[in-house]
């Protein structure tokens, strides 16, 4: 029998890493599965014991796993199991260098092969190309706090996708689901691919 307090563990792990390797936000899980930030949010922090059921099935359901098994099974290693054996194989991670907020504009139209040997790399498993990692210093108020790291596609600004964008007269990042291009106020970094939260990348 597993305990409620390993149940939450397994939750809270396979939510990070269902965000994560879906390409997925926070947000995106919010607005699709109608649940609050601050659910999510408790949930992954850990201050909710006793999830509740409607609440499980919402996210479950978002993923297209299994309600039974999101509390009791680890995702990421069951995938690792199953992505080993498939006739893919596993994918090679790309490497993204990380840049501070404050660094990122006047880096804007260097390319990501330059940015690599002049910054700190992490890395991203996915099918994503031209990736830069913009470590947040600023909060993106009920977003995002300073030291999270999120990772954009840089220059691409999608339909219905996050998008990470300068603001010229605040001096300070937002992100939009607005559809907007670079104008004498707005420079677009991209589109957000993934959120690491305080990434001590």
């Amino acid at each position: 029998m597993i305990h409620r307090r390993e149940k939450t563990e397994h939750l809270k792990s396979n939510i990070k890493y269902l965000i994560k390797s879906r390409g997925e936000t926070q947000l995106s899980l919010c607005s699709a599965a109608g649940l609050t930030r601050t659910t999510i949010y408790n949930i992954l922090e850990g201050k909710v014991v006793n999830v509740q059921q409607s609440t499980l099935r919402k996210i479950s359901d978002f993923f297209g796993v299994s309600y039974d098994e999101i509390e009791t099974i680890d995702f990421e290693a069951k995938e690792i199991i199953e992505s080993s054996i498939s006739p893919q194989g596993n994918m090679n991670p790309a490497a993204v260098p990380v840049l501070k907020e404050s660094l990122v504009i006047q880096n804007l139209d260097k390319r990501i092969g330059e940015l690599a040997t002049l910054y700190p790399l992490t890395y991203y498993f996915g099918t994503s190309h031209n990736l830069i990692a913009v470590r947040l210093e600023h909060a993106i108020p009920g977003i995002n706090e300073p030291g999270d790291v999120l990772i954009v596609q840089k220059g691409s600004s999608s339909d219905g996708k996050e998008k990470l964008v300068y603001d010229r007269a605040t001096q300070r990042m937002l992100i939009t689901l607005e559809a907007c291009a670079h104008s004498d106020r707005l420079c677009v970094v991209g589109d957000i691919i993934e959120e690491r939260f305080n990434d001590n990348v």
